[in-house]
């Protein structure tokens, strides 16, 4: 925090926000939130993703603690993923960012039309 008391975004917590907020790991904590899941079940249930950056965006959230590797004993053997209670706490403010962008898309489709015309005219 700053002398104002205001949270200063830093490099460690730049760090974690561009990997909590990137562009896969929004979709995976989705899905292990509503229940722990295999890597190919998460590769369906976000079917853009490659293997190498699904398998990133897991490393990445383990490596925070957002999720846990479970291996499961089944044959052949495999690997489960799971929120874990730090993970679960992420829902709230990650709910209410993405009910503001839903709420506010149309002026940001406006304000994105507009600086769009702008930079094609010169502007």
């Amino acid at each position: 925090m700053d002398t104002a008391g205001e949270v200063r975004i830093d490099a460690p917590h730049r760090e974690l926000l561009d990997q909590i907020l990137d562009k896969w790991s929004l979709s995976v904590l989705k899905e292990l939130c509503e229940r722990p899941c295999r890597f190919n079940e998460l590769r369906r249930a976000v079917p853009r993703v490659t293997q190498k950056s699904l398998t990133a965006t897991l490393r990445r959230l383990e490596r925070n603690g957002v999720i846990e590797r479970e291996v499961v004993s089944t044959r052949p053997v495999a690997v489960q993923y799971r929120i874990t209670p730090l993970g679960k706490t992420l829902r709230p403010p990650i709910d209410v960012l993405l009910a503001w962008a839903s709420q506010h898309m149309p002026a940001i489709e406006r304000a994105r039309e507009n600086f769009d015309a702008d930079e094609e005219t010169g502007l």
